[in-house]
């Protein structure tokens, strides 16, 4: 039988996340999978994948939001096959960024101008359906550095956006 591997959170802070993996086996392992999920503003999960390659692994995952819970999954990719998942739960320290406050218009048929409020020298990600389920499992999305952004829509639709 193949066990999960044990994910250790070495350390965290406001922005980043660092853990090891390791396999108490003696199965060779080539490499592991590792997904990061974390819920944003309650209608949207978001993923990021790393796939790391060895059997030994200490990985900073940078990037992220203060004050934010985060799910680690993994599964070892091993010589007999991939292991079990194992998970851990964390949450980022610091204060939670205030939420931006969007306003969204219409330029014309196929075209909306979205601007908001919030800190300067962060990612914001732009996303945006014709529908509360499409905005939670599907939406269309960009990034930006920037307070504003024109985003390109179908015409006779009605959107909904979050930032």
């Amino acid at each position: 039988v193949i066990p999960p591997p044990v994910i250790h959170i070495e350390s965290y802070s406001e922005d980043s996340i660092s853990f090891s993996l390791k396999m108490i086996t003696s199965i060779k392992v080539s490499g592991y999978v590792v997904n990061i999920y974390w819920t944003f503003d309650t209608h949207r999960q978001e993923k990021r994948t790393l796939i790391i390659e060895g059997e030994k692994s200490i990985q900073k995952v940078a990037n992220l939001t203060a004050q934010t819970p985060y799910e680690i999954s993994a599964w070892a990719k091993t010589e007999l096959g991939d292991s079990p998942l194992s998970f851990v739960h964390v949450v980022t320290s610091g204060t939670r960024p205030v939420s931006p406050s969007l306003k969204a218009k219409a330029i014309n048929q196929t075209a909306v101008e979205c601007s908001w409020t919030g800190p300067r020298n962060v990612v914001y990600g732009i996303f945006y359906a014709t529908s509360f389920l499409e905005l939670y499992r599907s939406p269309h999305n960009t990034t930006t550095t920037s307070h504003n952004i024109t985003v390109t829509v179908q015409r006779d639709e009605q959107y909904l956006f979050l930032v």
